[in-house]
């Protein structure tokens, strides 16, 4: 199969820019090319000036600034030979078919036999594309729609032609799941594919059944979010993150390219209130605001919403409905039938929605897993649509549709009482629409933890953690407390894998399968204990960490921690014990004890003095890496991914990085049976460090923050009892320092701070509203 060596992307807009820069973070070369301003001295300003926007962006476009190297600046009329050397050339210009076209001339004028050209459309379908277009263009050309922005959004959709070659479709599939990390889903030509056209439609619905039913944006958007399995945005967040000025012209093409007989059309409405909005500015997050703003002219930062009767911004409340109370106790069944205001909203939305969803198979997917997909993929819906059926049962929701004297989908209809999923030992099938369940195939190298936890029963299991058996000798540990936690059930469950594994397995691996690998230890606990003077307990929890972090770091077997989301604090020190990683490359690491008003306490300020000690790039005696260390430690650095923990140590030069998040498990498994082969546990290191004198260097740096502002008083307590534990206590640049040695000096300084009302009131605060507190 021919590889991807080189990309070009043609259109600098928001989404080619973003696609340019993603394919950068896959270590791909690629060419951003974009039309000559009228009269511009630089011929290259539009593509010039998209770069410098992807440099400034915020999330960032690029995974680590050095990406930006790999992307080079051009025009269509100066750099045609780029396409020529280019192995896919992306098409990404505005939504007119004469535009494209123009393109696609210019294109196949210049590429080279092979090539393989797509267009990032969301509305053209792809036979009007071709349409007068050669043979040879025909048989290289599909449509590969991303989702905005292309580096965090991981769907993927393609079209392909009935003239298209399917090696063409193969490689692209390929190259976009291996090195963009992307879920590929092959989508019909119809218009919107699979997941604009449910979710616009979706969209629609709750606009529209919010205004005529009467609900506020705050109520809409508590409906219409978690108890749905949708981001905490809702709706009317959701549109202000997209951008309201979109919202008209999206509608207005899925208006046009959809037939007569669709029911996107019963509840489309002219968007006059968005019109009037946008037209004074609030177009969003990006404009003054939208649905919801912060306060103008006001140092606090209070968040108003609309009022969508007056169409004046009020203080946002948080609403109180009863629906959503019960569907925190009783799942979505109990919120669609609540008779509140909430619950007659949530199933006014979701029958719509869902029965629109049932409709369209096999119109755009033979496959529901496939919608399914879609949905979670590119609109972050925590269970697609026949998943959501499932949650409620069609047979159920069938038979109320029919009570109230609507139409029941064929599929709906032909699925009956049957579920659309059903487990078949570690296979999970799923119902298509020649009304046969299929097996959910995997891909080759997709090893999810879900399949091995719907094939048996955990090897053992406690309130906050679990151990699986994944295979070939290899179990796997996975967190489950809420946010992944850790607490003293976590700690156990880590030291009866440290006895299991020698007994009967040849590996451990860490790793689960929730938005977060763990953000920390539970600090809750911590707080409780405060309040009742319970120290002891404190110093218990804290050693305990210590000790069962340790003894895996020391354990006879190789452990590879297999990360992804945030991993902070605790959760960054039970990855900085472990042998390797394979991390996503959305993995998001750091220890951020100091915003609590604590120092890492589980082995995390010793681990780190050992990574940036053993660093090549360090130079100049034992000072270097403290210092690297306290600025890390101390000002609470986070990577924003797996490429920026590398530069700060918390990932080793040896350690993977994964693009495609499905394919994490995998990658752990085979590097703990890598290691396995022959393993030694590594042997407790030493080092020299400066003592007194490095403690009074730092300290002096941390004073001349506080004087100039750059940090808080209490910040300076932070940073000088850090100071003391990294420079090694009174040790002698002579002396060795063990690692049990500075283990004794992190509890010191983690039960020092505890104590201290100013640390506890941080405690309290990032508890309260999950910020640091300044004080």
């Amino acid at each position: 199969m021919v590889a991807i060596g080189k990309v070009a992307v043609i259109g600098a807009g928001v989404m080619g820019a973003g696609i340019a820069a993603h394919i950068a973070n896959a270590g791909v070369p690629v060419a951003l090319l974009d039309r000559v301003p009228d009269g511009a001295e630089d011929r290259n300003a539009i593509a010039a000036g998209a770069l410098s926007r992807l440099m400034k962006s915020d999330p960032p476009a690029f995974m680590h600034r050095a990406n930006a190297r790999l992307i080079t600046i051009g025009n269509t009329e100066d750099h045609l030979g780029l396409l020529a050397e280019a192995d896919w050339i992306v098409e990404a210009v505005i939504e007119d078919l004469a535009i494209k076209q123009q393109v696609y001339a210019t294109i196949e004028a210049t590429r080279r036999e092979g090539s393989i050209v797509s267009s990032n459309t969301s509305t053209i379908p792809l036979s009007r594309l071709v349409k007068d277009q050669g043979e040879r263009f025909r048989r290289d050309f599909l449509i590969t729609h991303f989702f905005n922005p292309p580096r965090f959004m991981r769907l993927l959709e393609v079209v392909a032609g009935v003239d298209t070659r399917p090696e063409a479709l193969e490689v692209i599939s390929e190259f976009a799941d291996l090195k963009l990390g992307k879920g590929v889903v092959a989508c019909k030509d119809t218009p919107g594919f699979i997941a604009n056209r449910i979710g616009i439609y979706w969209l629609q619905c709750s606009v529209t059944l919010a205004l005529e039913m009467g609900l506020s944006v705050e109520e809409a958007d508590a409906v219409i979010g978690r108890p749905m399995g949708v981001p905490k945005t809702g709706i009317f967040g959701l549109l202000d993150m997209v951008g309201l000025d979109l919202m008209p012209h999206v509608l207005s093409s899925m208006a046009q390219a959809l037939p007569e007989s669709d029911p996107f059309h019963e509840i489309h409405r002219e968007p006059e209130l968005v019109e009037e909005m946008v037209a004074k500015g609030y177009t969003g997050r990006k404009g003054k605001g939208g649905f919801y703003r912060l306060k103008p002219d006001t140092r606090e930062k209070t968040k108003e919403a609309l009022d969508l009767k007056t169409r004046q911004y009020r203080t946002a409340g948080k609403p109180k409905l009863k629906s959503v109370a019960a569907a925190r106790r009783g799942g979505l069944k109990a919120l669609v039938t609540h008779q509140d205001l909430g619950g007659r909203y949530a199933w006014a939305v979701l029958s719509r929605t869902l029965s629109y969803a049932a409709g369209l198979v096999p119109e755009i997917s033979d496959d529901p897993a496939a919608v399914d997909q879609a949905m979670r993929l590119g609109y972050n819906w925590k269970y697609g649509p026949f998943e959501l059926i499932d949650r409620l049962g069609a047979g159920w929701l069938g038979a109320r549709l029919t009570a109230e004297g609507r139409p029941v989908p064929a599929f709906l209809a032909q699925a009956g009482e049957r579920p659309f999923y059903r487990p078949q030992g570690r296979r999970l099938q799923v119902l298509r629409s020649d009304g046969d369940y299929h097996d959910l195939a995997r891909p080759p190298g997709v090893l999810l933890l879900c399949d091995v936890k719907r094939a048996g029963r955990p090897v053992a299991r406690n309130p906050s953690a679990s151990l699986w058996d994944i295979g070939d000798g290899v179990l796997c540990l996975e967190f489950h407390s809420r946010m992944n936690a850790l607490d003293p059930f976590s700690l156990a469950m880590i030291g009866k894998a440290l006895r299991i594994v020698p007994q009967s397995h040849k590996a451990l691996v860490i790793h689960n399968e929730a938005d977060n690998f763990s953000v920390g230890a539970n600090i809750l606990l911590v707080r409780l204990a405060a309040m009742v003077r319970a120290w002891f307990l404190i110093g218990w929890l804290q050693r305990k960490g210590q000790e069962v972090l340790q003894a895996l770091k020391l354990a006879p077997f190789p452990v590879v921690g297999a990360p992804s989301g945030m991993a902070l604090g605790g959760g960054c020190e039970v990855l900085l014990h472990c042998d390797a990683l394979e991390a996503h490359a959305e993995t998001y690491v750091g220890l951020v004890e100091a915003g609590v008003g604590l120092v890492p306490g589980w082995g995390g300020c010793k681990e780190m003095l050992l990574r940036w000690s053993a660093n090549p790039k360090r130079r100049g005696g034992p000072m270097p890496p403290v210092v690297k260390a306290f600025e890390t430690i101390g000002m609470a650095q986070v990577a924003k991914s797996a490429a920026e923990a590398r530069d700060l140590c918390f990932l080793g030069p040896d350690d993977g990085i994964v693009m495609n998040r499905d394919r994490l498990l995998a990658a752990a498994k085979a590097k703990a049976l890598a290691l396995a082969e022959g393993y030694r546990p590594p042997d407790p290191a030493e080092l020299a460090l400066p003592g007194p004198t490095g403690r009074c260097a730092l300290s002096l740096a941390v004073e001349g923050f506080r004087l100039s502002g750059k940090a808080t008083a209490h910040d300076a307590v932070i940073g000088n009892v850090l100071a003391g534990v990294l420079s090694g206590g009174h040790t002698d640049i002579l002396d060795r320092v063990t690692e049990a040695g500075l283990l004794a000096l992190e509890r010191e300084a983690f039960m020092a701070l505890v104590r201290q009302p100013a640390s506890l009131a941080r405690v309290a605060h990032m508890l309260k509203t999950g910020k640091p507190l300044r004080n």
